[in-house]
């Protein structure tokens, strides 16, 4: 498989690196996830968010996200979804009681792997940023322009991987702090619950 330049993958993971720690949807999830539900869910939830990046990179290389860009209702549907995913997400943790921490189940762990899944997935903005970014570093020289976005792409997931399991791990120590204290767990819950209700709002109210 054609790969990019070693220079140009580096330069690309510093970038990548870069952008995963700038504040967004994404790591701001990772955040509040791990505080309420422990290093465990957090990580978990990272994964999620890392293998919706796949099917981001797969858009971009066949094409699929340059429809998405182009098409108002395709982009608008998908803004909606995502938006009402959050404020259910929202809702759960307004009515969330004070629990332990790391005791994660084999049925929650999928569940939350799978709503790392669904917040990345959702996030058209996410495909129209890999349509924009990712090409600015592939040579056409070297050869097969989708086996390059396609290396970008996993470049991308890895400085993701790196600097969102960070934050879970970090996030979930805090958060094993404050579970000490059902008050604090309940607070935290309600913060988790308005940042969620923002994210909504802000995601329902992007514009191309």
């Amino acid at each position: 498989m054609t790969t990019p330049a070693p220079d140009t993958a580096t330069a690309f993971f510093a970038v990548s690196v870069l952008l995963a720690l700038s504040p967004g949807p994404d790591n701001v999830f990772v955040l509040m996830q791990s505080a309420m539900r422990g290093r465990a869910a957090g990580l978990l939830v990272v994964l999620g968010l890392c293998s919706g990046l796949l099917v981001h990179t797969a858009a971009v290389a066949l094409g699929l996200a340059a429809l998405i860009a182009a098409s108002p209702i395709a982009f608008t549907a998908l803004t909606w979804v995502g938006a009402l995913y959050l404020l259910y997400l929202a809702w759960q943790a307004w009515r969330a009681p004070a629990m332990p921490l790391d005791t994660t189940t084999t049925r929650d762990a999928g569940r939350l792997y799978g709503r790392g899944i669904i917040m990345n997935v959702t996030n058209p903005k996410v495909s129209i940023f890999f349509l924009a970014f990712l090409p600015q570093f592939v040579a056409p020289e070297r050869g097969s322009v989708a086996a390059q976005v396609l290396w970008l792409g996993f470049i991308f997931m890895l400085a993701t991987l790196l600097v969102f399991g960070a934050i879970a791990l970090t996030a979930g120590s805090l958060g094993q702090t404050l579970a000490q204290s059902a008050r604090a767990q309940r607070v935290l819950n309600r913060c988790a619950a308005l940042t969620f209700a923002a994210l909504a709002l802000r995601l329902a109210t992007a514009q191309l």
